[in-house]
């Protein structure tokens, strides 16, 4: 198929842009946060810079996107879609005995529209870090954005309502958001019938595959494109357990869904197409203020992909994903170094090894392969 013919996607993991990011930005909350190791958010921008040297504070709003901003412009993808893992408000009222509490200003969302973001998904565990009146001001600002979102909501309906695309010519996309316990989400943070919350899976049985398809169901036509962003898993280790793997490809077989965009983790993991399928496991953080805290070194939580997946609305196959490296340093992402690529690309072909798929590198690209590839 023609590629004007097919809809591409740009997806990329945790987009985490309160606490030290904020900070960096024009009009930042008030730092004070409330951690057993760190009371002021400015303590991360000084981590960062002892690492990499000054920011100029304040950046300017693209600043955080760096390079991929060229990159996006470049693969020009029919939709953007982040994982937005930040409350957006200016409540002081934080959820008590959460130990981590993210927010960023409203005055500072430019941040995010700078990269044109399609869409947020607000299934994760750091949505509610400032309580109910944080969410609603969440979705207030989002909505006044005009940037579409799934995932959270005023109420379990409200949470479950996909988010849905016309891309002109093409045909629809449909975005759920979901989370998992597995991710650090509170279980009191599931939105009810009578409150706010996020759209929380307790767990990952048929039933709630069942569940799934009844909520795809009740909207999906024929020729839709249908996304399923999950917050799923533990922020550090490659493994991808039995019932995630299970789960992912009944929602293939069982709910119609045709691309699972996976996050929580920390780091790049594994990813396998099944039945024409693209299944992310893990994007990796995007934007985060992690850099200069050590730990965790070995998984290159400084490195990340943007994916490119490119789907065929009539087949609902995957007819090509493209994955370009990155590098958070600063605060801002850069076009990651050879060596990094490579780096990359031995850590998704052995990884990928057990997934059936592997990826070449080809002019700071990295192209993936499938067992079955079409072309």
């Amino acid at each position: 198929m023609a590629r004007d013919k097919l809809i591409t996607l740009f997806m990329c993991g945790d987009v985490m842009t309160g606490r030290g990011i904020d900070q960096i930005l024009p009009q930042p909350c008030p730092p004070t946060i409330h951690e057993p190791y760190m009371k002021d958010a400015r303590g991360y921008v000084s981590l960062a810079e002892e690492s990499n040297g000054l920011i100029p504070k304040p950046v300017k709003y693209p600043y955080i996107w760096g390079d991929a901003l060229e990159v996006l412009a470049a693969m020009a993808p029919d939709l953007r879609l982040i994982n937005l893992e930040t409350s957006v408000t200016r409540s002081d009222k934080y959820w008590q005995g959460k130990g981590i509490n993210y927010r960023m200003s409203p005055e500072n969302f430019p941040a995010i529209t700078a990269a044109r973001v399609d869409f947020c998904s607000l299934a994760n565990n750091h949505v509610l870090d400032w309580g109910y009146a944080g969410l609603t001001d969440t979705l207030r600002v989002l909505d006044k954005a005009g940037v579409k979102h799934s995932g959270a909501g005023e109420d379990l309906a409200q949470a479950q309502i996909p988010a849905v695309f016309t891309v002109e010519g093409k045909g629809r996309v449909l975005v759920f958001a979901c989370g998992c316990p597995s991710s650090g989400i509170p279980a009191d943070w599931g939105a009810t019938a009578s409150r706010a919350g996020a759209h929380f899976l307790p767990d990952l049985s048929r039933a709630t595959v069942g569940r799934l398809a009844g909520l795809i169901g009740k909207v999906k036509r024929p020729g839709d494109l249908v996304v399923l962003s999950i917050h799923w898993g533990a922020n550090w280790g490659y493994s991808i357990m039995p019932e995630e793997r299970r789960f992912a490809h009944q929602l293939v077989d069982e709910a119609g869904v045709d691309v699972i965009h996976g996050h929580s983790s920390h780091h790049v993991k594994g990813m396998e197409v099944y039945r024409g399928k693209p299944i992310i496991y893990g994007c990796g953080d995007f934007i985060n203020d992690y850099e200069g805290i050590h730990g965790e070194e070995r998984f290159r939580g400084d490195l990340s992909l943007m994916y490119f997946v490119s789907m065929d609305p009539e087949s609902g196959r995957l007819m090509r994903c493209t994955m370009k490296p990155m590098q958070m340093r600063q605060f801002s992402l850069h076009r990651a170094s050879t060596r990094d690529e490579m780096w990359l690309r031995e850590l998704l072909n052995r990884e990928g090894q057990k997934l059936g798929m592997g990826v070449v590198q080809e002019n700071g690209t990295l192209v993936l392969r499938w067992q079955g590839e079409i072309g």
